[in-house]
């Protein structure tokens, strides 16, 4: 079959995400994790859409207090905007640590004794409940904007209350170059995409490197069975699935003709298609796996005033109507109300989710399984 990731790649990621699990009992940013004291808006993120409205009080009930005082934040997204809007909103300081998933999760883990983060923010809330069992989260707070969480976000607050979430997204879409397949040839359902009429087509990102594509496969486990999801996973591979570390990777795969369709995060995607690259979006009728994105504080955190700022801040409904407007990772449904999704996002879009605490418990197996069958 053919991969673009390596056994040593998989294996990598797998060390820290394995320390993890066993204490306790994941486009992603494409830079290396370190350091960004600085980061300015990319010229290169999507045009606003509509004027977004200036971040509330209420999304900075500290900002009267922040002094200066710097918060380590690591994250795999927003990097490039939301530096400048949180630091002119409150007063306090952010350094940035930006990496892919995989990537945050070994620094978390290698850390440990010592951590150098207040806040974690991705879209990887299996992982992040796996540093909630282990005991490393601040637990027990309500920031004053959860109060704007929508019914469908409110499911994803752990019983106590040690991380939020700030959006979903689609982890994948279906999407298929329309040069190679009309809207009825082309796949639509999670199943096509083991049909032999497709074999050798079809690509995806590892779920062991790239945060949202663990999400993406979690859900099939929970939904058939570990053992079912293991049978529909190994046709998909046996049907010649390509697997790139990344979703940037499967992107490039798609519009250079690599491969005809794929299992694809959504805003690679929209940005694909808005890039007037000839690709088609479908939402499967059973529902698209969503990615989670979710903000948790460290436990021993020195600045708990700052970082409780900066989940809060996160909940502002006109501060997800920026990232929406002005983020590069910008297609999403947001988590509070009063903020509205992208004007060509489908508007009937169907998100489902593995259940956290079960996605985090099997997940050091489901990606070990994906690194064994997927590298040969």
């Amino acid at each position: 079959m053919n991969t673009r990731n390596t056994k040593f790649l998989a294996a990598a990621a797998l060390l820290g995400l394995t320390a993890v699990a066993s204490a306790c009992g994941n486009s992603n940013n494409d830079t290396n994790a370190a350091a960004s004291p600085e980061s300015t808006p990319s010229a290169s993120a999507p045009a606003t859409e509509s004027a977004s409205p200036s971040p509330s009080e209420s999304a900075s009930p500290s900002a009267a207090s922040g002094n200066g005082e710097t918060l380590t934040v690591y994250l795999n997204d927003f990097d490039e905007i939301i530096k400048p809007m949180f630091e002119e909103a409150t007063g306090y300081k952010l350094e940035l640590v930006t990496g892919n998933g995989a990537e945050i999760m070994s620094r978390i883990e290698a850390e440990k004794g010592n951590p150098h983060w207040d806040v974690v923010w991705m879209d990887a809330m299996p992982s992040i409940e796996g540093l909630n069992k282990a005991g490393q989260l601040l637990d027990g707070y309500t920031p004053d904007n959860a109060a704007n969480l929508t019914d469908f976000a409110k499911q994803f607050v752990p019983a106590n209350q040690a991380y939020y979430p700030t959006g979903a997204h689609a982890a994948s879409v279906i999407v298929y170059n329309t040069k190679e397949f009309d809207e009825a040839s082309a796949p639509k359902t999670w199943k096509d995409l083991a049909d032999p009429k497709f074999k050798g087509a079809i690509g995806m990102a590892d779920p062991a490197v790239a945060a949202p594509a663990y999400p993406f496969v979690s859900w099939f486990f929970q939904d058939q069975g570990m053992d079912g999801g293991k049978s529909y996973f190994e046709s998909v591979l046996k049907n010649g699935a390509h697997v790139y570390p990344k979703n940037p990777n499967v992107a490039s795969a798609l519009t250079g003709g690599e491969i005809k369709a794929a299992a694809l995060q959504e805003s690679n995607a929209y940005s694909l298609k808005n890039g007037g690259e000839p690709i088609g979006i479908i939402w499967p009728e059973e529902g698209a796996p969503a990615s989670v994105r979710v903000a948790a504080i460290q436990k021993d955190t020195k600045h708990a005033d700052a970082a409780k700022a900066f989940v809060n801040f996160l909940l502002d409904p006109a501060v997800q109507q920026q990232l929406i407007d002005q983020g590069e990772e910008s297609y999403f449904e947001p988590s509070v109300t009063g903020a509205t999704p992208k004007a060509d996002r489908e508007p009937n879009a169907k998100l489902v989710a593995a259940e956290a605490s079960w996605a985090s418990e099997h997940e050091a197996e489901i990606k070990q399984w994906f690194a064994d069958n997927s590298v040969q």
